[in-house]
């Protein structure tokens, strides 16, 4: 028997065998036919009248079958009690994994930043909390897409998981080299994650899920614990362009029911969203993580981040905003720039949103939603994503609605006007529009 390496078997089938169109795709998608089923049937030495007819031996295979199972189980149960009393450590944290339950205290490695810190890109931090958590949480394992160097998701002491004969690692290593094949990397979590015992993650650039989609929804439809680590974010890219730019993936994901997708804008909402990904047991979870540096902010916390959407802060000496400015990701800093701009040259007072995480913050109460995105006060969006889906949320979103481009992220910024100035003057058109009409409240649950 091979096994150093893996089989293929090739078997030659005919659909439909034995029906009249057998061979053919009418047999694929529609029913056969009385007469057609029938000499299937027949075919197999079964009744052409009787239909559900579960012949006595069946029966009493899988009743034979249950009895052997139970006994297996027996043996089972008798080993794993053996193995406490020869092990008892090493079993007490098996049944802690195959129970899904985290290790206790683990969330206190998570790192936190004051405005202080020094600038880093949110992939730059998600590799601080791997570094921080991964021998606090044996049971994560994972890797990347053939973009490891990118994605940075490769912890200090990691073992790769290969055959020894390989001399690159062993098969105690939990970091997986999935190669350029998103979707089998995606399947291959989906797996892992189903049996059991281990939490698993997925790396590549945002933009590239799209290849693991079929495999990443099924992660949602089946209630599993993915984390997908997606870099390179947004056109924050550069100069890899519009082929690598992500515009509309986050709202194809943001569509998926029983995803969290989280686009953090600093250190403090990247272990926010490492927190919640590995707490919720039964949803798959993004993190969307960029490329370019990005500063500490003034009034980010773990606490509010896992809320989904917080107040960051506000601009201004008035009791009450006068316009909203929501935030996401590397996008959060270019909104506080604008409030300040809006504040010091025009009087304004702004508050401006951070929103990590639209789903959390969905299942927020009415009461909290509403005294973030505050009710009868202007409200923009600015995320250098597309802004299909951002109007339940506020008056006028601003983003990008055609592919990227290529060049330096700065320049590209400029161009598709994410930039404070550009920001400053729309807030003011919304400003003004709103002086002679009424606000409309959004985010309303009924």
């Amino acid at each position: 028997a091979e096994k150093t390496r893996p089989s293929i078997i090739r078997v030659d089938t005919t659909i439909g065998f034995g029906a009249a169109k057998a061979g053919t795709a009418g047999v694929h998608g529609a029913p056969l036919g009385a007469q057609s089923l029938g000499d299937v049937k027949a075919l197999f030495g079964f009744s052409r009248d009787e239909s559900f007819k579960i012949a006595d031996d069946v029966y009493k295979f899988y009743a034979d079958r249950a009895a052997k199972g139970a006994e297996l189980e027996k043996q089972w149960e008798e080993l794993l009690g053996n193995y406490a009393k020869a092990y008892p450590e090493l079993h007490k944290e098996f049944v802690r994994r195959v129970e899904g339950r985290l290790p206790e205290g683990w969330e206190k490695a998570l790192p936190s930043y004051t405005p202080g810190d020094k600038a880093e890109a949110t992939r730059k931090l998600s590799e601080h909390v791997i570094n921080a958590i991964a021998n606090k949480l044996p049971e994560l394992i994972g890797g990347s897409a053939d973009l490891t160097g990118s994605n940075l998701t490769r912890w200090k002491d990691a073992v790769d998981f290969q055959p020894e004969t390989t001399m690159l690692g062993t098969y105690a290593g939990r970091y997986l080299r999935f190669g350029v094949r998103e979707h089998g990397m995606a399947a291959i979590c989906n797996g892992i994650a189903a049996y059991g015992a281990n939490i698993p993650f997925a790396s590549t650039f945002l933009n590239f899920i799209s290849y693991a989609a079929g495999a990443s929804r099924l992660s949602a439809l089946s209630h599993l614990r993915v984390l997908y680590i997606m870099t390179h974010d947004s056109i924050g890219l550069g100069e890899d362009g519009p082929t690598h730019q992500p515009i509309e993936t986050m709202a194809m994901l943001r569509a998926t029911p029983n995803f969290l997708n989280f686009r953090p804008a600093d250190g403090n909402e990247v272990s926010a969203a490492y927190y919640a990904a590995i707490t919720n047991s039964h949803r798959p979870s993004v993190l969307s993580l960029t490329r370019q540096n990005l500063p500490h902010l003034e009034g980010s916390s773990i606490e509010k981040a896992v809320k989904g959407g917080y107040k960051l802060a506000t601009y201004g000496s008035a009791a009450n905003p006068d316009l909203l400015i929501v935030g996401t990701g590397s996008e959060t800093s270019i909104s506080v720039d604008t409030a300040k701009l809006l504040a010091d040259k025009e009087g304004l007072t702004v508050s401006v949103v951070s929103m990590p995480c639209l789903e959390l913050f969905n299942e927020q109460s009415d009461e909290y939603r509403h005294s973030v995105l505050l009710p009868g006060v202007p409200a923009i969006s600015v995320e250098a994503l597309s802004t299909f889906g951002w109007h339940k949320y506020v008056h006028h979103p601003i983003g990008i609605d055609t592919f990227g481009a290529s060049g330096p992220y700065k320049e590209l910024y400029e161009h598709f006007g994410l930039t404070p100035d550009v920001i400053a003057q729309k807030a003011l058109k919304v400003l003004k529009y709103y002086k002679s009409n009424s606000v409309p409240t959004l985010d309303l649950e009924f």
